[in-house]
């Protein structure tokens, strides 16, 4: 009863506190050249220690930023045990990977290429054989001290800050044009804010910007332990980072687990173990309908 008490004080304020969700900027102030290089660094596998996989291999850009898997496949056929978020917007988060470890997007880069289960290689070794490609000119034209460890994830999150997904009908809802999206749609946002989803998922990316525990009213049996592996702090179990609402008919599977294909049942379990909100079919067909409104656009740099 206590920890319900004081869940229901923390939505109250989430609830009164929440910031508007805006709009994305239509761009980004970036450098041209140090995304180029990020470009190709990005779906580049000679990162991967076999040259097998790429950041692409698990973030395509063509499928939503993520891979459509429940868990990754790094190299050597590894399974991961975490589900790969999407790519696209990440700009816009607080913190990078679910447990909110990486401060920002280089220091997010440097994980998976050294993890082993992901793409296992070893830094020294990749800066070395770098050095001895056409990398090398490139990276010089840009860093004064050339191919070093900071400047190869300098560049790729460069590339990564241009992967926004702008004029979602939403946004262009949010811009004045009543018409962007219909009836059935407004009336999920509504249901979005009245049932309190508003309250985690806001701001310019409609979430990424907090952390909130993955089975707040209900446990969820969840195995991985969130926030926790990094702080070691008892309250933070179950905490991870709120992922971004945009684009997430194009990202299933759901949660950090990869539990649930279907966006109807993500919903449903959402306004059951979060909010303690049960919600109808057609309730839940609405919400779904909106959320299908933020599907913006991206364009690729060349």
């Amino acid at each position: 009863m206590f920890f319900k008490k004081i869940f229901l004080f923390n939505f109250l304020t989430l609830t009164l506190l929440a910031s508007s969700i805006e709009p994305i900027p239509l761009k980004l102030e970036y450098d041209y050249d140090k995304a180029i290089l990020g470009k190709k660094l990005f779906f580049d596998k000679k990162l991967s220690k076999d040259n097998s996989i790429s950041c692409a291999s698990c973030h395509d850009l063509t499928k939503g930023g993520d891979d459509g898997l429940k868990f990754s496949v790094g190299i050597d056929g590894k399974l991961g045990d975490i589900n790969a978020p999407t790519v696209l917007n990440s700009v816009f988060n607080f913190r990078q990977f679910w447990d909110g470890r990486a401060k920002d997007l280089a220091e997010q880069a440097k994980g998976p290429i050294e993890n082993p289960i992901e793409m296992g290689h070893d830094f020294t070794k990749l800066l070395e054989g770098l050095k001895t490609s056409s990398y090398e000119k490139s990276f010089k034209a840009i860093y004064k001290n050339g191919i070093t460890k900071e400047n190869l994830v300098d560049a790729i999150a460069e590339f990564e800050k241009t992967l926004i997904t702008p004029n979602s009908a939403f946004d262009r809802y949010l811009k004045g044009d009543e018409n962007a999206i219909n009836s059935f749609e407004k009336e999920g946002f509504e249901l979005f804010k009245n049932k309190g989803c508003i309250s985690c998922h806001n701001g310019v990316n409609i979430g990424g910007n907090l952390y909130s525990k993955f089975g707040m009213l209900i446990d969820v049996d969840s195995k991985n332990l969130g926030k926790y592996n990094v702080t070691k702090n008892e309250f933070d179990k179950y905490y991870f980072k709120v992922p971004t609402l945009r684009n997430i008919s194009l990202t299933a599977p759901y949660f950090h687990d990869g539990r649930y294909n279907d966006l109807k049942e993500a919903v449903k379990t959402m306004a059951l173990v979060q909010l303690g909100r049960p919600v109808t079919d057609l309730e839940i067909e609405k919400i779904v309908a909106f959320l299908k409104t933020l599907n913006g656009e991206l364009k690729i740099i060349e």
